[in-house]
């Protein structure tokens, strides 16, 4: 029997029983397959502290405190000091080979103190770093002499310091315990010899150092009268005596511890309308207001021989 041949044409592909299949790998492309999900991993336990707001700013202040103890071993140890003093001397020295060197020192107005008081407190040589220097330091240390009164330091860059002293002029010579020392209106002592100053007035007694200030500006009040005043001598540290035209033989006046002005003037204007010191006169009472004493030398010669009938002195 003839074997019948199966020929597909075009049209069989495109229709019939095989219009609607697909190759397997074009069908698994058109569906894609659904991935399965994950399963989400599971966290390990956490165990929790449950701390308060106290425990925490307990805790923050121990580190705290910590650290400043730290800081405090390290600081006493000394060496962050050293470290900067270190630093600071290398800067200085660096500025001095850059020239900023002292190489001159000069001093204005200097005249009784000496030379090596000024270099002690200043504290500063030739060669050294000119930067290096405390100007306000020295300058206290200068103020302190006890002759100077004040005192500037100026720094002239490159390598010049230059000193302004204001010495303390003696105004007075102060007599204690048989010796003598020069003393300014501020009652300040003036270490040195005396020599040059010897016409000076003199002042005795206990805190009249402190009230010669007071003593000059009252005798300005009568300039005739100030120029001969030669002594003052402080009694009880209250009022004054003073003694004119001589130390020792000059007519003395008992001033008032009161009203010390106006019994001044009185005397002034007993001298301009009597001449009072032109004559016999050795002393001169103006301590009570309403009342003139005056003695003779026979009076006070008299009275050196019978001191018991003379009354104390106040």
């Amino acid at each position: 029997m003839r074997r019948l041949d199966i020929v597909i044409t075009p049209d069989d592909r495109l229709g019939g029983s095989f219009a609607g299949v697909r190759p397997q790998r074009e069908a698994q492309k058109a569906a894609p397959q659904s991935t399965p999900k994950p399963r989400p991993k599971r966290k390990p336990a956490r165990w929790r502290l449950a701390i308060t707001p106290v425990q925490k700013f307990a805790a923050l202040g121990v580190v705290v405190t910590a650290v400043l103890v730290a800081g405090a071993v390290v600081w006493r140890s000394g060496a962050p000091s050293r470290m900067i003093r270190d630093t600071g001397n290398a800067a200085l020295a660096s500025t001095a080979q850059m020239g900023l060197r002292i190489g001159e020192i000069t001093v204005a107005g200097r005249r009784r103190t000496p030379t090596d008081q000024v270099v002690t407190a200043l504290a500063a040589h030739h060669g050294d770093p000119i930067l290096g220097l405390d100007i306000g330091a020295a300058k206290a240390r200068l103020e302190a002499l006890p002759s100077v009164r004040a005192a500037a330091v100026e720094r002239r860059l490159p390598g010049a310091l230059h000193l302004s002293i204001v010495e303390r002029q003696p105004v007075a010579l102060w007599q204690s315990e048989g010796r003598f020392v020069l003393v300014d209106r501020d009652g300040h002592q003036i270490p040195g010899a005396i020599e040059g100053f010897e016409d000076l007035p003199l002042v005795v007694g206990d805190g009249a150092p402190q009230r010669v200030e007071e003593l000059f500006v009252l005798l300005s009040a009568e300039p005739e009268m100030a120029a001969r005043v030669k002594a003052a001598t402080r009694v009880g540290n209250r009022r004054w005596n003073v003694r004119l035209d001589d130390v020792e033989k000059g007519l003395e006046v008992r001033l008032p511890e009161l009203d010390t002005e106006s019994a001044w003037h009185r005397l002034a204007e007993l001298e301009k309308r009597r001449g009072l010191t032109s004559k016999q006169i050795t002393m001169i009472d103006l301590r009570v207001a309403e009342r003139l004493i005056l003695k003779s030398d026979q009076q006070q010669a008299a009275e050196r021989r019978t001191p018991s009938d003379s009354r104390k002195e106040d």
